[in-house]
């Protein structure tokens, strides 16, 4: 491989795991995160998210991968008409369950 390919394939592979591929929809602002799931609330359903953790033989920063899945939860909530998630399990291998819920 050339030197110049050789060095875009090298940059590519750097500045991929610090790239973040999830933006917030509408309305995903006013949805809260829960750390357990709420009494009193009405349950709407639950979702399976899951982006890319791992890139080509580079895993992914942990942190960033959370976050991430947090905000795909938050995305699909107001597609339920939820107002608040909370999760069902860590996440694994870039994909986590999520609980959405209505609560007043």
């Amino acid at each position: 491989m050339p030197l110049p390919i050789r060095f875009a394939a090298v940059l590519l592979v750097l500045a991929l795991p610090a790239c973040t591929f999830v933006k917030m929809a509408p309305g995903a602002q006013q949805v809260k995160v829960l750390s357990v799931a709420p009494t009193g609330c009405e349950k709407r359903g639950d979702v399976a998210v899951s982006i890319t953790h791992r890139v080509g033989f580079y895993e992914r920063d942990d942190t960033r991968v959370r976050d991430e899945l947090e905000l795909l939860a938050r995305n699909e909530a107001p597609g339920l008409n939820a107002n608040r998630i909370s999760p069902l399990g860590p996440p694994e291998d870039g994909s986590q369950r999520w609980a959405m819920w209505r609560c007043n």
